[in-house]
């Protein structure tokens, strides 16, 4: 929902994506492992490299936060002392990014992103009415009731997080949901996977969520309207609708018709006209 007319805010959970993607680059609890070492910030070398390793292109998540519109403000939340998030500093200053200091007290740091986060959010939904895009950029499920009550008052709600990473339910709570590993200009993580089990294997050959989510678009879609063929770009946006997550990119095609004829027993595409059509597999016309 691209809008050159939109007024967006934007709020960063920093710590969240940076651990995030630190997983994502390293492996699953490789933060959780690692983060004596990361905290003490003495120049440990292998720590150095896997922090260089796993950087945040923080001007990736600007860039695609303003094609919603005109940024009228973007917030960081982190303990900005804390030699980790202190090296983006003069990044996210470049960008106009205003640093909002959580200080790592116990009792305040487990949730304290996320509670000032939220504050901070609904207190700007009432003081500039004029909002109408919020992109929130965390993985947590908790940011769900953010999200439902940033669409109760009318703004469209846009989610980046790391993939793997982020709760489904968040995904789901947005109005769209982007992957940070597919923002342009982020290239895929080399990440080494553990070897899969010839039933973990049977399992993933056997369930294919993007011909599911094609093929309940289709059957709603050609329910509601009453014709068999449906335009491409209708069923996307129905799709979107189903699970904001979804990018034809993420399952390795350039465009929606490619990903729709890569699923030929579920769906047929005619490109011979203007318009770009689309229907079941085997529906008569």
């Amino acid at each position: 929902m691209a809008d050159s007319h939109g007024r967006v805010a934007v709020y960063l959970d920093f710590d969240n994506i940076v651990m995030s993607w630190y997983d994502r680059v390293h492996g699953r609890n490789s933060y959780a492992r690692d983060r004596q070492r990361i905290v003490a910030g003495d120049g440990d070398p292998e720590i150095t490299e896997r922090l260089a390793a796993a950087m945040i292109d923080v001007g990736a998540i600007i860039d695609y936060a303003a094609t919603f519109g005109t940024l009228v403000l973007t917030r960081a939340y982190a303990d900005w002392s804390s030699p980790v998030n202190a090296v983006y500093r003069s990044q996210l200053v470049a960008r106009a990014v205003d640093l909002v200091q959580l200080f790592p007290a116990a009792a305040y740091a487990k949730n304290g992103a996320d509670i000032r986060l939220a504050v901070d959010t609904v207190e700007d939904m009432f003081r500039l009415d004029d909002l109408t895009h919020v992109v929130i950029v965390a993985g947590d499920s908790d940011y769900v009731p953010l999200a439902q009550r940033c669409k109760r008052l009318g703004r469209f709600v846009v989610g980046i997080g790391v993939a793997g990473s982020t709760a489904k339910s968040l995904a789901a709570a947005c109005d769209q949901f982007h992957a940070y590993d597919a923002l342009p200009g982020i290239p895929a993580p080399a990440v080494t996977e553990k070897p899969e089990t010839a039933r973990s294997r049977s399992r993933k050959k056997t369930v294919d969520p993007g011909a599911d989510l094609l093929q309940r678009a289709l059957r709603l879609e050609s329910d509601r309207e009453g014709e068999a063929w449906q335009h491409a770009s209708a069923v996307k946006s129905l799709i979107k609708r189903l699970d904001p997550s979804f990018s034809e990119k993420a399952y390795g095609f350039r465009s929606f018709s490619e990903f729709v004829k890569a699923h030929a027993d579920v769906a047929e595409v005619d490109e011979s006209g203007h318009i770009v059509l689309v229907r079941l597999a085997g529906e008569k016309t």
